[in-house]
């Protein structure tokens, strides 16, 4: 089994990280800088910096929020929000990102995964997923969960690996916030097609939630917010449960 990472999200609406559950009910959790600063010292393997409302806003990433927010950190960045060009990978990774994850650029212009990757190489694509149960499929959806696309989320995800996308983030919608553990058959489909690293996200809830995904080898990764920001589960304790469960992780 290879090493597994463990990766806190930061959630950022009007310059402060925030929270809900299933896309609802956002709550204020504080300053990014200073919750991105304690995450690298206590043993992240990578962050991820979302601007959740620009896409909606149709305007670009915070860029002096995420320079102070990388300049804290020793982990690498990926960042997402309002990505639509070429132009603005440049522009993010020039202000400290390691990764630009795409989502709703990707789904209004599909062609955004490959031009990134031939520019900046696949391991700076990240394609990041909502994905929602409707109409018996798993379905893309768009707009923080707001509109079903109506794309299929297997298809959606085949078509970003043949076109250069270096890894996927699949976010359940419907586990979300809820701690009640990740999407485990949402992320058994994906894992059967997938050729690329997985990122799960949505529903950690308890430090077994880790050992059930990795024992199962449903991803390289878990994301989660709630349970870090409001200490419920600490990321030195957690590796160190997942390390006497023989799962393999960075001490």
């Amino acid at each position: 089994m290879q090493t597994k990472r463990i990766i806190p999200c930061l959630d950022i609406r009007g310059g402060q990280v925030v929270k809900g559950v299933n896309f609802e009910n956002i709550k204020n959790v504080g300053c990014p800088v200073e919750i991105a600063a304690h995450y690298s010292k206590s043993g992240a393997d990578e962050l991820c910096f979302y601007d959740i409302d620009a896409a909606i806003e149709g305007r670009g990433v915070f860029l002096d929020l995420l320079k102070s927010v990388a300049h804290e950190i020793n982990i690498p960045l990926t960042v997402a929000g309002g990505v639509k060009t070429v132009a603005d990978f440049d522009r993010l990774l020039e202000c400290g990102a390691d990764k630009i994850s795409v989502n709703s650029g990707a789904i209004a212009r599909r062609e955004i995964i490959e031009e990134g990757a031939k520019k900046f190489g696949s391991q700076a694509v990240v394609l990041a997923i909502d994905a929602k149960r409707a109409d018996g499929k798993f379905s893309v959806f768009n707009a923080g969960g707001r509109i079903d696309t109506g794309i299929c989320l297997l298809e959606w995800i085949r078509y970003a690996q043949e076109h250069g996308a270096g890894e996927l983030t699949i976010n359940s919608i419907d586990t979300d916030g809820v701690k009640g553990g990740f999407d485990l058959e949402m992320l058994a489909a994906v894992r059967e097609i997938a050729t690329i690293p997985v990122v799960a996200s949505g529903g950690a809830g308890k430090m077994d939630d880790f050992v059930t995904l990795f024992e199962k080898n449903l991803a390289d990764a878990g994301l989660a917010a709630s349970i870090f920001h409001f200490g419920e589960v600490e990321i030195p304790a957690l590796k160190a449960y997942l390390s006497a469960k023989n799962i393999p992780v960075r001490m």
